[in-house]
């Protein structure tokens, strides 16, 4: 099968995230051939360095990655499947080729566990000119297509969990200091940070100043610039608070890999919600603002199936409101006490449990093209 996925940049790294990782699951995973349209390759180039941000067609890891325009240079037909992400719909010109080779359309949608999204997945939308879209929702559930998920992920993961020395070495590659590393041997904390502009840092930094545990939180560079300035109000590391490195932004396995070192991990938008998600780890999602706080109900939605104890559901409504900073530190210093956290890491090792036993969206999703082709 050829496959045409298109991918318009609306929230810098989660859209393409996304599209990256189903690109190189089915070429890699299903073996197809894949053809993936940025419409910001910059951003693209941020989490894989060898994307050249200039160039018009490239090959990378046996992708073949074209700059979206309205006017595509070459003959660029449609494959047998096409793939529009998050209702982005393909340029003119190529909606017009489709219309004399009707490839199988498909309308990947957002990750939701709103009930509704099990009654249209997988649903036809019949148009006027004879083409027909059909809707395919991810989800936390059999009714829906599952999460992006490579085969031996849990595997490598535990591997990695299971060893300190290759935890090390993978953080000392990234230039976290000796000195940090030697106090996560102490039974220091590791946070991943990687947040919206609204997050409530001054209460992040307040609880974590106050905890016992001493806390190293790492943050990509650019993300939350205030966060230093932060720390250092609430007491700095010289004065028990939580110390702060920055990371590179980096390619998407070894981003995988630094969530699986860390102890808690703070994320943002959809890839990186799921990938914090497969490391069985508790993790604190910030969904991506929508107006009249519609996420906050896509976030009540998910709670209401994740298993995490009432604390820590509590901190990530507060985490998501954004609201005064005492809020955030009261309800991070209630998920941190050792019976919360403990409930929260057996949670989190249920999700991953339960949500690893369904197919994975990749098979999913070729599965049901595949079906329908035959219907062509």
């Amino acid at each position: 099968m050829k496959a045409d996925i298109f991918c318009r940049v609306v929230d810098n790294y989660g859209d393409i995230g996304v599209c990256w990782r189903l690109a190189r699951r089915l070429a890699h995973g299903i073996g197809w051939q894949v053809r993936l349209w940025v419409d910001d390759l910059a951003s693209f180039a941020r989490i894989q360095q060898d994307v050249d941000p200039q160039a018009s067609r490239q090959a990378v890891q046996g992708v073949d990655i074209v700059r979206w325009t309205e006017t595509p240079a070459g003959d660029l037909a449609p494959g047998d499947v096409v793939i529009e992400t998050f209702a982005c719909d393909p340029p003119a010109a190529f909606v017009e080729a489709m219309r004399r080779s009707h490839p199988v359309w498909i309308n990947l949608e957002y990750l939701s566990a709103e009930p509704w999204v099990e009654t249209c997945h997988g649903l036809p939308s019949q148009r006027p000119d004879g083409l027909v879209k059909h809707f395919f929702f991810p989800g936390f559930t059999d009714a829906t297509g599952g999460l992006l998920r490579e085969p031996g992920l849990s595997a490598e993961r535990d591997a990695l969990q299971a060893s300190a020395g290759q935890q090390e070495d993978f953080l000392r590659a990234l230039g976290i200091a000796e000195t940090h590393l030697a106090a996560r041997r102490q039974g220091g904390r590791l946070a991943t940070l990687f947040c919206y502009p609204q997050a409530p840092l001054a209460g992040l930094a307040q609880a974590l100043a106050t905890d016992a545990r001493p806390t190293l939180l790492l943050a990509p560079e650019g993300v939350a610039p205030a966060l230093e300035a932060a720390c250092a109000a609430a007491g700095g590391p010289a004065a028990g608070g939580p110390a702060v490195a920055r990371v590179p932004f980096m390619p998407q396995p070894d981003f995988d890999r630094l969530l699986w070192c860390s102890d808690l991990n703070f994320v943002r938008g959809e890839d990186s919600f799921v990938r914090a998600a497969w490391a069985a780890r508790p993790l604190i999602w910030q969904i991506y603002p929508q107006d009249e706080n519609v996420h906050l109900e896509k976030l009540d939605a998910w709670l209401a199936r994740y298993p995490a104890p009432e604390a820590a559901q509590a901190l990530m409504r507060a985490w998501n409101r954004a609201g005064a900073p005492d809020d955030t530190r009261a309800a991070l210093q209630a998920a941190l006490a050792p019976a919360a956290w403990n409930a929260w890491l057996a949670a989190a090792r249920q999700w991953d449990a339960e949500q690893a036993s369904r197919p994975d969206l990749g098979d999913s999703l070729a599965g049901f093209c595949t079906e329908l082709a035959k219907k062509r």
